[in-house]
């Protein structure tokens, strides 16, 4: 990692009483151990108790919500938020491959801890049921390669709606976008969907790849498009998303004269933010999560 991939380290101490402990139990109530299995995927394959995160409710509101999609249909999110108070900047999180489960949840949990309303719409929902799926390969013919971008594109700006409406609490003019491995690339398509995002984070997402009905168009084809500064996460050892990929991405970034900045760790696998499973990397999730603090404290806040 060169210098310039570093967060002045006066950013870091004005957000430091906002970080997790490194430790399995941190001063925001987060708790890990044997029972955390309920509420993930089956397709996760055993939860690492050891590292998996769970941040609790004190002081915050949440559940689940519907949420009216343009063709009138009933759409389930979770959201959470600060239980008091009112007009919080709003961040819509996108779930992984694996949909809107334990792990997804207590991001949400996480986001609002620290002053967000948070909202994952459940955007498999028209498909099926991630979670009880065997395994992601399942997942991915089954699920996932019948979720088309523009269905996606229109679900998450109901969720926005539903986030602006009383009940949701949420000032939707401080909008952000977070999400993870299939979420990461949705990031980068919604930034060039709705111009009045503020900010976006994305973890890993694919940049570019084979075209379809259902996929027309990938990150690199939308540059132009993306007006929001937009932090990419990537890991350098991920055998799914090219150093190349990225790397055209960041140089397309650059050219166009995008606000968006990419970080790829050295030596990182996919999916190193996700606390329940083997990929995690805690030095390179606690780092991340870093920067997505001080990137929606500048863009939102």
């Amino acid at each position: 990692m060169t210098a310039d991939d570093l967060i002045p380290a006066a950013l870091l101490d004005e957000k430091k009483s906002l970080l997790p402990d490194p430790s399995p139990v941190g001063r925001r109530g987060f708790l890990a151990g044997a029972s955390l299995a309920t509420g993930y995927a089956l397709a996760a394959g055993p939860v690492q108790a050891q590292t998996a995160i769970r941040t609790d409710t004190q002081g915050l509101a949440d559940g689940m919500v519907d949420v009216r999609t343009a063709d009138g249909r009933t759409m389930p999110a979770y959201y959470a938020r600060p239980a008091q108070g009112s007009k919080f900047a709003t961040v819509i999180v996108v779930q992984e491959i694996l949909g809107v489960h334990e792990y997804i949840k207590d991001t949400c949990r996480r986001l609002a801890k620290i002053g967000y309303l948070a909202v994952a719409p459940e955007l498999y929902f028209r498909q099926g049921n991630p979670a009880a799926a065997p395994d992601i390969p399942t997942i991915q013919r089954d699920i996932v390669a019948r979720v088309g971008d523009a269905q996606v594109m229109s679900d998450i700006d109901a969720t926005v709606a539903w986030a602006g409406g009383n009940v949701g609490r949420g000032e939707t003019a401080r909008l952000g976008i977070t999400g993870f491995c299939w979420g990461g690339r949705i990031v980068w398509l919604y930034a060039a969907h709705n111009r009045n995002l503020r900010a976006g984070v994305a973890w890993y997402g694919v940049l570019t790849g084979p075209t379809n009905e259902f996929r027309t168009r990938h990150p690199l084809d939308v540059v132009a498009n993306i007006d929001a500064p937009i932090l990419g996460l990537y890991g350098a050892a991920d055998q799914g998303i090219p150093n190349e990929t990225v790397e055209r991405m960041r140089t397309a970034l650059r050219d166009a004269g995008k606000r968006s900045e990419i970080v790829l760790y050295p030596d990182m696998p996919h999916a190193f933010h996700a606390d329940y499973r083997p990929s995690y990397r805690e030095a390179a999730a606690r780092d991340g999560w870093r920067r997505l603090e001080v990137w929606f404290s500048r863009n939102l806040v």
